[in-house]
């Protein structure tokens, strides 16, 4: 068995397992950690991806098996996604840790979590899983195999999957969903706008702010040269809106304070980007999420950890948000960063079902922090 190990570790997912009847209606978040043993010789000298596995696919499998099966136990997860990663051949074992950091235990506690691993072709667990009623039981007497007729039969008449069709950027989240946005701008009063679009997005129908990052006073990347330094902040919100119509809403803002598109990557007087959208990992020509870039952008990175130091980014590129702020290649182009800038007292009360009395946050720092060595620091 080979010795080259692919973790990923930290991949959040939604699911409805639990022994509780409220854990089985409501949900809760599950962590997963995943490691794969495989010979990774094949894909070092070819440097192709079709030659070893594609961890962001194996993430996306992960999520997507939390929240479609329903457990009692978390060693019964744990056993079901060994399984959904073994079907990968190249796969010679994996190790699958299953946290549950909302588990009901009465006492104070850091972590509950189950370790397994499995290895391949090894014996295989039957999972007890509920079946539809036409499906979960054989009738002892089996009738014979009737023949095939001369005359081919004609063929059932397809009908579009309903499922198929599904679009999770159209779909609403039952429950209030954990949201982050950055927004920046160099034209005009671009800290006015800043201040002034936060203020409206927080006016939104079920839209909370929950958090605002400093802002960060940065040099142009890309597009025209010579153009003004920008400002740039991130928010964090808790939402049941639907990602397109969170996109249909922020595209209205900005064009209220008269974005135009004409220049790639040039002056604007207003951006806004959803950077993510719960765990939600899906690509589509108006709208990606996880935000492609938003791993290479210190001016997003560094006001986020700011808000949350313990802040994770999903999908490919991804990981740890503090520690991605201090690697960021455009790291050195922040020159400064005002802690204060905005008042989140004038910010009205999240109001909508389900966000409860979550206050607007921002970091407990006063001040301006200047960056002449171009290494900016985030607060331990």
């Amino acid at each position: 068995m080979s010795s080259d190990l692919i973790e990923v570790s930290g991949i959040r997912a939604f699911g409805y397992h639990g022994v509780l009847a409220d854990e089985q209606r409501d949900g809760q978040e599950f962590i997963i950690d995943v490691a794969l043993r495989l010979d990774t010789r094949a894909a070092a000298r070819s440097d192709d991806l079709m030659a070893t596995v594609n961890y962001n696919a194996v993430a996306e499998e992960i999520v997507a098996a939390v929240g479609r099966e329903r457990f009692d136990l978390i060693e019964t997860l744990a056993e079901y996604l060994s399984q959904q990663v073994l079907l990968n051949p190249k796969v010679e074992e994996v190790t699958i840790t299953v946290h549950k950091p909302a588990a009901p235990i009465t006492v104070p506690f850091g972590d509950v979590k189950v370790r397994i691993t499995r290895v391949q072709g090894g014996p295989q667990v039957m999972i007890p899983r509920e079946q539809p009623a036409a499906q979960s039981a054989v009738p002892a007497d089996m009738p014979p195999v009737p023949l095939p007729s001369p005359e081919p039969e004609a063929l059932p008449q397809l009908v579009p999957d309903p499922v198929a069709q599904h679009d999770p950027l159209d779909t609403a989240p039952t429950i209030p969903t954990h949201v982050v946005l950055a927004l920046g701008g160099n034209l005009g009063d671009a800290i006015g706008t800043l201040r002034q679009a936060i203020r409206e997005l927080s006016t939104v129908d079920e839209f909370a702010v929950t958090g605002v990052g400093p802002l960060a006073r940065t040099a142009a990347v890309g597009g025209p040269e010579g153009q003004p330094d920008y400002y740039n902040t991130v928010i964090t919100a808790s939402t049941t809106l639907s990602p397109r119509a969170l996109l249909n809403i922020t595209q209205g803002i900005e064009v209220a304070y008269g974005r135009t598109r004409e220049v790639h990557w040039g002056p604007r007087t207003l951006d806004i980007d959803i950077i993510v959208f719960g765990d939600l990992i899906t690509m589509a020509e108006d709208l990606e999420l996880p935000h492609s870039r938003a791993h290479q952008r210190a001016f997003v990175l560094l006001p986020w950890a700011h808000i949350d130091h313990t802040a994770v980014l999903p999908g490919l590129g991804g990981g740890p948000v503090e520690m991605l702020a201090k690697t960021a290649p455009d790291a050195a182009g922040i020159k400064s960063l005002a802690l204060d800038w905005f008042a989140t007292e004038t910010l009205p009360s999240p109001d909508f079902a389900g966000v409860g009395d979550a206050q607007p946050a921002v970091s407990g720092a006063i001040g301006v922090v200047n960056y002449g060595d171009g290494n900016p620091q985030v607060p331990q």
